[in-house]
């Protein structure tokens, strides 16, 4: 990998770093398969619990790489297509991955990175970070973004941004439901993201997932029986799972569940795999 780097440590928490500083860290078809491969050899590794996305330098993110989007203009309506069709791809990839992912963003989210923010489940930002959607400035539309954007920062908020392509702050982010929590300082950021993966470590990583499902299925579900059934449906069956059984036995026994590291996550450099 060329323009991402994939880490994960010994207790299952991958890093997986856009890792373009020069050009603060845009993407384009290449980082897109990247990513994607990144993501995909997660799901495969049976070790991996936590997934930290962040960008290598003084951005998360500037969105779009120029050079790639020059060469696109360039291309007939078959082949834009295609290419949307990859971070389209790439957004649903990181939005429905069963891993719970953590984003850090530190300075310039722009464009298609204010997209990978909204896929993730958790969003930790310094102050300093700033927020663009910043499409409709060059004649585009933030388009395969859009459900994700829509659906964190809501309608109201996603009519504003997306059409005034103003940059906003971190707080405006959180205020909206963009980013959850805001620090001052990357260390900061980073110490509340350690945290985070800590406490996910803590979880049942099956029941982890299996929420991450839930949570997906009722946001799209009408409230009727067929939700009650199928909700019940649900906790019978992780009720009756190995790791639920472990995690009742756990708790009734007083004791540690077996997933439960016995070293917390820390900082420190952490392995390539």
């Amino acid at each position: 990998m060329n323009y991402v780097s994939l880490a994960v440590n010994d207790l299952g928490v991958a890093t997986l770093t856009m890792a373009r500083p020069e050009v603060h860290n845009a993407f384009d078809d290449t980082m897109i398969a990247e990513l994607r491969s990144a993501l995909a050899s997660l799901k495969e590794n049976a070790k991996a619990r936590v997934l930290v996305l962040r960008g290598d330098g003084r951005h998360f993110s500037a969105g779009a790489d120029l050079n790639w989007m020059r060469g696109m203009a360039q291309k007939n309506l078959q082949e834009n297509l295609q290419d949307a069709g990859e971070l389209g791809a790439l957004m649903w990839e990181l939005d429905h991955h069963p891993l719970p992912t953590i984003a850090l963003v530190q300075g310039a989210a722009f464009g298609g990175a204010v997209g990978l923010v909204a896929c993730c489940d958790i969003a930790i930002a310094t102050e300093r970070a700033s927020f663009c959607l910043s499409e409709t400035r060059i004649g585009l539309i933030p388009a395969v973004i859009s459900p994700y954007v829509v659906r964190a920062m809501g309608h109201a908020a996603s009519r504003r941004y997306m059409l005034t392509a103003e940059r906003f702050s971190a707080t405006t982010a959180a205020h909206f439901g963009l980013v959850h929590e805001v620090f001052a300082e990357l260390p900061e950021a980073e110490a509340k993201v350690t945290e985070l993966v800590n406490t996910l470590l803590n979880n049942s990583p099956a029941a982890v997932t299996a929420a991450k499902e839930l949570i997906e299925h009722v946001s799209n579900a009408p409230l009727d029986q067929d939700l009650v059934t199928e909700t019940a449906r649900r906790i019978a069956h992780i009720r009756v799972s190995h790791e639920g059984q472990e995690g009742l036995s756990a708790f009734l026994e007083k004791r540690t569940a077996n997933w439960v590291p016995t070293a917390p996550h820390t900082n420190e450099a952490q392995d390539d795999k």
